[in-house]
């Protein structure tokens, strides 16, 4: 069977996530990467849900990069708000430290974990804290750069990573509509997707090969490519 046939659910996915934790002493750390507006938040909260509803409690939180954003205001003094999302625009290395932190803590010892807000455009410290639960599924653009300042010791710290494949076209209107509901004119959004996002999304497909499994949305599962 050709593997671009082969369709898993998020049940199914969620349920491989659990084999291979129980198996591991200690907290499990998933890794979904992907350009930007391909589903990897849809993604990560989806296997986030279908793990605690298949245990009958929460033994799975999300930690997104996103939280590692660099402020407005930090932006702007750098005179880089306009390249805001780039690799260079996210405090990288707080979020190893952070994420190192999170897989070697005890079970039960609370860790704040920062999200973000996209309707203010800014990251929210303590967004979310982890306590008991042992797996964890952290999503972001840039987990499997490679030879790229601190993000190239993201991926030793993932036990199992994915890669969320959307074709080009596809996340181009994805990200127009993003900027646009954030409150960016028509011109003004087609400006950032073609100057920044797409820049972004060519460098983050040069990782796809560092993925465990390459996976693409088909209907309300996924498809295994």
């Amino acid at each position: 069977m050709n593997r671009g046939s082969v369709e898993i659910s998020l049940a199914e996915l969620a349920a491989r996530i659990r084999r291979s934790a129980d198996g591991q002493a200690g907290r499990f750390v998933l890794g979904i990467a992907g350009p930007p507006g391909a589903g990897k938040s849809t993604l990560a909260r989806g296997v986030r849900d279908e793990l605690n509803l298949a245990a009958g409690g929460p033994i799975a939180e999300v930690a997104p990069m996103d939280g590692f954003h660099l402020t407005n205001a930090q932006l702007r003094a750098m005179g880089d708000l306009g390249r805001k999302g780039e690799p260079d625009t996210f405090d990288a290395g707080a979020y190893v430290d952070l994420l190192r932190r999170l897989r070697e803590a005890p079970l039960g010892q609370p860790i704040s974990w920062p999200t973000y807000d996209r309707e203010i455009h800014e990251p929210v410290p303590g967004g979310v804290v982890f306590g008991g639960q042992r797996i964890v599924v952290t999503e972001g653009n840039y987990l499997l750069l490679e030879d790229y300042g601190a993000w190239s010791a993201v991926r030793p710290l993932l036990d199992e990573t994915w890669y969320l494949d959307v074709p080009r076209p596809v996340i181009e209107q994805r990200l127009l509509r993003r900027h646009i509901r954030g409150g960016r004119s028509p011109e003004d959004a087609k400006t950032k997707v073609a100057q920044s996002d797409l820049l972004n999304a060519r460098l983050v497909e040069g990782t796809r090969p560092r993925a465990d499994l390459v996976l693409r949305k088909f209907g309300r599962a996924y498809r295994i490519v």
